[in-house]
C-alpha cells in the first residue's frame, strides 16, 4: 500500500478515533502546542457517556485543552491525571480537590532528561495522542515543535494516534514520524496554544545586568522561562558567535538568531544548529521555526541528558529559583503546593557545570509578593528542587554569590549579602542559630 492510500485508510473521525483508548487503562498526550484538542475532546465525550472506567493519563503541561475536556471535575473519578510539571489551572483543580478531600491532580516527580525512560520501563501505555504536521509525499509526518517526550512515547504506546494540524510547523532535528508507525489520523487545522513572551521588568533588567559578564563570547547558552531569561536575551545583542543548546525555544532566542548574534559557530556538539526540545510562544514564533534549517528539535533525553549539554564547551545555564536556602537548596517548583514540576533546571545546572568552561546560573528576585516574603531563607520550607552539592551561582537584584567550593559559613553569608536588605539581620540572626555562622 502507497503512502497516500495508507493515509486514507487510517483517516478517521476524532469519535472514532478515540475508540482505541480503552475503558481501563494508560494514556498519554503530547504536552503545550502538542495537546490534540479534537481527541481530548472526543476522548472527554466518550467519559462522559459512561464509555471510560479507569484511566490513567501521564503528561506534563497540557494546559487549557486537557482542563476544559478529559480533566473537566465531572471526568475525574474515572480519568485521573498523573503530572509531572503543573500549569496554573491544574493547580487550581488540585487545590480544589483539596477542599472537597478528593485527589484530583496525581504529582510524578521526574527530571526531564528522564521522563520518557521513566514512563517507558514502568507505564504500559496503551495510546499516546499527539497533535503533528501534515504528511509529507514521502509519507512522514513531523512532531513540529514538541520533541520533548513525544518522540519516544509516540513510539512506546502500543496504538498512536494522530491530530494533523496544517498550524503545526515542521521542524528539523529528530522529528520526523512515518505513517507506518501511526494507527490512526484525524485532521483538525485550529490555531495551536500560544504563550506570548513575558515583559521583562526593570528589575529583571537590573538582576539581568548583575550576571551578563558570566556570559562570554561564543558561549553555548539555555534560557528558562520568565521576566530575567527574557532581559538577559535582550542584554546579549552585542555578543558574537553565541549557540544555543536549550530545552525551550522562545521568542528572546528567536531576537538573538535574527539579530545574527547567534551562530552557533563555536559549539563544539551540533555546531551551526539551534538544539532545542520544544518551542512555545506565539505565531511569529512558530512562522520562524517553520522549515527553518538551523533549527534541531530533539528528545529531552537528548536535549536534557548532562552528559550531552557537557560537550557544549563554555555552556551557561540561566534559569530561577522560587525559595534558597542558606546551604544552598533550592526550591523550584513547590509553594505551599506543588504549582509547577522539576522541568530540566537540574539536567541543564549539572550539565553545564560539567562542561568546559561552563557555569550554571540561578537567577531571581531577592523577594516575593511584593517584598513581604524573602526568597532566600535559613531553610527551604518546600521540595528540594536542586541539592546544595548543584548550586553554582546565585544572582538576585543585589549581585551575585559563588558558592562552589564556598564553606557553609562562606555560602550563608554571600547569600545574606545579596538577599533583600530588610531581611539580612533577620537572615544573619537564624544563620547564627544554626551554627553556620
Amino acid at each position: 500500500m502507497d503512502n497516500e492510500a495508507a493515509y486514507r485508510n487510517k483517516l478517521t473521525t476524532a469519535a472514532e478515533a478515540v475508540r482505541l483508548v480503552p475503558k481501563k487503562g494508560y494514556l498519554s498526550i503530547g504536552l503545550r502546542s502538542a495537546t490534540p484538542p479534537a481527541l481530548c475532546a472526543a476522548l472527554a465525550d466518550r467519559a462522559l457517556a459512561g464509555e471510560i472506567e479507569e484511566l490513567k493519563v501521564y503528561y506534563m503541561r497540557c494546559g487549557n485543552i486537557a482542563i476544559k475536556t478529559i480533566f473537566q471535575e465531572a471526568l475525574l473519578d474515572r480519568i485521573h491525571p498523573y503530572s509531572s510539571m503543573m500549569t496554573g489551572d491544574e493547580v487550581k483543580l488540585a487545590t480544589k480537590g483539596f477542599e472537597l478531600n478528593k485527589k484530583y491532580i496525581h504529582y510524578v516527580p521526574i527530571t526531564f532528561s528522564r521522563y520518557a525512560n521513566v514512563i517507558k520501563k514502568n507505564i504500559p501505555l496503551d495510546v499516546f495522542m499527539v497533535t503533528v504536521s501534515p504528511m509529507d509525499k514521502f509519507g512522514y509526518f513531523n512532531f513540529g515543535l514538541n520533541g520533548d517526550y513525544a518522540i519516544e512515547l509516540a513510539r512506546h504506546a502500543k496504538k498512536l494516534i494522530v491530530e494533523v494540524n496544517k498550524q503545526m510547523p515542521r521542524v528539523g532535528g529528530n522529528t520526523a514520524l512515518h505513517i507506518s508507525e501511526v494507527t490512526a489520523i484525524v485532521e483538525n487545522h485550529v490555531s495551536l496554544a500560544e504563550e506570548p513572551s513575558r515583559p521583562f521588568s526593570d528589575l529583571d533588567k537590573q538582576i539581568g545586568a548583575n550576571l551578563i559578564d558570566l556570559i562570554p563570547h561564543g558561549a553555548t547558552i539555555q534560557m528558562g522561562i520568565g521576566g530575567v531569561p527574557n532581559a538577559v536575551c535582550s542584554m546579549l545583542t552585542h555578543h558574537q558567535h553565541l549557540g544555543i543548546h536549550t530545552e525551550v525555544f522562545t521568542a528572546g532566542l528567536k531576537d538573538l538568531v535574527e539579530a545574527g548574534v547567534v551562530t552557533n559557530s563555536q559549539k563544539t556538539l551540533n555546531r551551526y544548529m539551534n538544539i532545542f526540545t520544544f518551542a512555545i510562544g506565539d505565531r511569529k514564533l512558530y512562522d520562524f521555526l517553520d522549515n527553518n534549517p538551523s533549527m534541531g528539535c530533539y528528545p529531552a533525553s537528548y536535549t536534557n541528558n548532562p552528559a550531552i549539554i557537557a560537550k557544549n564547551k563554555n555552556m551557561i545555564s540561566v534559569n530561577a529559583f522560587v525559595e534558597l536556602d542558606l546551604n544552598g537548596q533550592v526550591n523550584a517548583e513547590f509553594i505551599g503546593h506543588q504549582f509547577s514540576g522539576v522541568g530540566g533546571q537540574l539536567d541543564f545546572m549539572r550539565g553545564a557545570q560539567l562542561a568546559e568552561g561552563g557555569r550554571s546560573i540561578l537567577a531571581s528576585s531577592s523577594t516575593a509578593a511584593h517584598e513581604t516574603v524573602s526568597r532566600i531563607v535559613p531553610r527551604i520550607h518546600g521540595i528540594t528542587t536542586d541539592t546544595r552539592l548543584d548550586i553554582d551561582c546565585v544572582v538576585t537584584e543585589y549581585g551575585r554569590c559563588d558558592l562552589i567550593g564556598k564553606s557553609t559559613t562562606e555560602r550563608a553569608l554571600g547569600l545574606i549579602n545579596i538577599a533583600h536588605p530588610k531581611f539580612r539581620d533577620e537572615l544573619l540572626a537564624e544563620a547564627k542559630k544554626l551554627h553556620m555562622v
